[in-house]
């Protein structure tokens, strides 16, 4: 009897991510199941992710969950794993802004979310930081369209553009804003933001820890030593934050700033965190232009004042990332918004060994 299992799924991409879509109820249940299948359908456990279809990279070793709205004020579930490329390890902790652009798209092809004339706006509930996100999306004659002329940086061609809204990032994780009570802390003496907005970070001055922050992702993930540096100023930061075994999660993230080149209003590097990313996480991002307009923390001492509302830039390895912040009428904290693009790219089913109890078709 064979022990491969066919599982249904969609691969898309999602801004600068690309990753099956599976809906929830073609998944065993019991989380340790669900990730023993999500190991082997992405070939976790090999740098070329040979066996399976993954990337090879984080930033193709990723998959969304998805299915009907668990909460009140929302219609879709979205549970986001990182399945890491070389370890065996599946982590549910953090959220991904990339793949969630294309998580409105799957949802009303799926059924799930019925397309209006023009445009739709989905309600996702993110089941990780169990946040809800507003995703708006192309629909011309009751269709998703992905064919458009909206451009982001890190992404060949053109797209339709799909608009992301946060409404409520503070406290992600953690519940706080700041979870070590603090704008900036000082770890094994080096200053450091510790902030949750949509996503955990440790953002910290790349002249600390010599270097100019304009570096290549590559130039950075050959330094071994300043890896290393990077990793231990991460799970101290951590732990501070409430993660006792950060060492084991993708999150907090580390993100490294420095004045901006060119007309941006920040300079950043983003950490994912074994490597760095070809471009920049949109939650990332909102939590990094989060920082920006808090006094005191070591964003805002690089970006300078900064007025809402306001569309605040970040330059990255492969271009510019704009995030847009306004004031939110219901909550301290701002609204933010973004534009990213998304494609359905492949339909059809993965192959997992394992003695899964999972849908067979």
């Amino acid at each position: 009897m064979s022990n491969q299992h066919r599982i249904p799924c969609t691969l898309m991409r999602g801004g600068t991510s690309r990753g099956p879509f599976f809906l929830a109820s073609h998944l065993p249940h019991d989380p340790r199941e669900r990730d023993a299948l999500l190991i082997s359908a992405m070939g976790a456990g090999h740098e070329l992710q040979v066996d399976g279809i993954g990337g090879g990279n984080p930033l193709t070793s990723k998959v969304a969950i998805i299915g009907p709205s668990s909460i009140p004020g929302a219609q879709v579930d979205y549970l986001f794993a990182q399945v890491k490329v070389v370890e065996r390890i599946v982590d549910t902790s953090p959220n991904c802004g990339n793949m969630l652009s294309a998580v409105g798209p799957f949802a009303i092809e799926a059924g799930l979310v019925r397309a209006e004339v023009g445009t739709t706006t989905v309600r996702i509930h993110n089941v990780n930081t169990g946040k809800i996100i507003e995703a708006r999306v192309c629909t011309p004659n009751g269709h998703v369209s992905y064919e458009g002329d909206t451009k982001i940086d890190g992404v060949p061609g053109t797209a339709a553009p799909v608009y992301l809204s946060f409404g409520d990032t503070a406290g992600a994780k953690t519940g706080r804003l700041f979870p070590t009570g603090r704008p900036t802390d000082t770890i094994q003496g080096v200053e450091v933001t510790c902030i949750d907005a949509a996503m955990p970070l440790m953002i910290v001055r790349a002249g600390d820890l010599q270097k100019s922050g304009y570096e290549t992702p590559t130039e950075l993930d050959a330094d071994r030593a300043f890896k290393t540096r990077l990793e231990m100023l991460r799970v101290e930061a951590g732990q501070r934050m409430g993660f006792a075994n950060a060492a084991d999660l993708v999150i907090p993230k580390p993100v490294l700033i420095a004045p901006p080149q060119h007309d941006g209003t920040i300079s950043g590097r983003y950490f994912m965190p074994a490597s760095c990313h070809k471009a920049f996480a949109i939650t990332g991002a909102v939590g990094l232009t989060t920082a920006c307009i808090k006094p005191d923390t070591i964003a805002s001492a690089v970006a300078g004042a900064i007025n809402l509302p306001e569309t605040i830039t970040i330059e990255h390895p492969s271009g510019l990332i704009d995030v847009r912040l306004e004031k939110a009428h219901d909550r301290p904290e701002p609204v933010a918004s973004l534009v990213r693009t998304a494609r359905r790219l492949f339909e059809g089913a993965v192959f997992a060994r394992g003695p899964f109890d999972a849908v067979h078709i």
